[in-house]
């Protein structure tokens, strides 16, 4: 059957079995098959896959479809700068019409779906919390995790079955980067004076690390920790100018420093007096 022909979503109830996250080291100790049906979305890195003695390379964003029988190996890749991290949804009892029975739809030629934009963010959002749902274990967890299988299928399904009305892939990627750009600037602007990391920064975007710092430094021509920084130390210098009371330890916990020599050595560095200095100028 074509791909590209319409596929019948209508009626999914997936027996869900497991999910699994790991970022890899080494080889796959064995090329192997399963009796189930596995997705692994590729959450962070570059590898590669030997698949039906074929050899895919993958990277961040990349949906693997393995059905029963698909014999299988994921590869370590030595030169790579960062090493996949992955994350794994295995389950059974699936049957499209035109389908054999436990069988999912894949690219023409090949095993590995390649996501971008939206379709990316929310594979990274589901992804994330299936995590968080298989970690708390609470009540009516199988049918959370089911319902969040449902989601992964459909979108898959439906990437595959029709056109994307977009004018283009660069517009659209280029107007999603810039969504997610504006948001993470608005919660600098909004939780400055609070402890931001990036892995919490990529967390709350349901994305990679990675591809939070790529995409942001694509689009302002700076590394986002370094971005607030710049927003932490522009808000102390207002608050001396404006008077503040209080000793610099106080300033410097206000914008989000616990350490107040480590502030006062980024402030001076950036405005070439120390905070001291500055509430020293104001006062006469």
């Amino acid at each position: 059957m074509e791909q590209d022909q319409t596929i019948s979503i209508e009626e999914i109830n997936p027996t869900f079995l497991y999910t699994w996250k790991g970022t890899r080291h080494e080889d796959e100790a064995v090329y192997h098959c399963h009796d189930h049906l596995e997705l692994a979305f590729v959450l962070s890195g570059e590898g590669k896959y030997h698949i039906e003695g074929e050899i895919y390379d993958i990277t961040e964003g990349d949906l693997i479809i393995l059905n029963p029988g698909i014999r299988h190996q994921a590869l370590f890749l030595k030169q790579a700068e960062i090493p996949t991290t992955e994350f794994f949804v295995g389950f059974s009892d699936i049957q499209f019409p035109g389908f054999c029975p436990n069988h999912l739809p894949t690219p023409k030629g090949s095993y590995v779906l390649h996501t971008k934009g939206e379709l990316r963010q929310r594979f990274f959002k589901i992804c994330s919390s299936m995590e968080a749902e298989q970690a708390v274990r609470r009540q009516g967890r199988y049918y959370m995790l089911k319902s969040y299988l449902m989601q992964m299928l459909i979108l898959m399904v439906r990437e595959q079955s029709g056109p994307v009305e977009q004018s283009g892939g660069f517009a659209f990627e280029s107007t999603n980067k810039k969504y997610v750009v504006e948001q993470i600037l608005n919660y600098f602007e909004d939780h400055y004076s609070e402890k931001i990391s990036l892995d919490q920064i990529a967390e709350n975007m349901y994305l990679s690390p990675f591809y939070v710092s790529k995409i942001f430094k694509s689009e302002t021509g700076d590394a986002p920790i370094h971005h607030l920084i710049k927003i932490r130390l522009e808000k102390a210098k207002e608050l001396l100018e404006q008077g503040a009371t209080g000793n610099i330890q106080e300033v410097a916990a206000m914008v989000g420093y616990d350490d107040a020599y480590h502030f006062s050595k980024l402030f001076k560095k950036r405005f070439g007096i120390t905070p001291t200095q500055a509430k020293r100028a104001m006062k006469e």
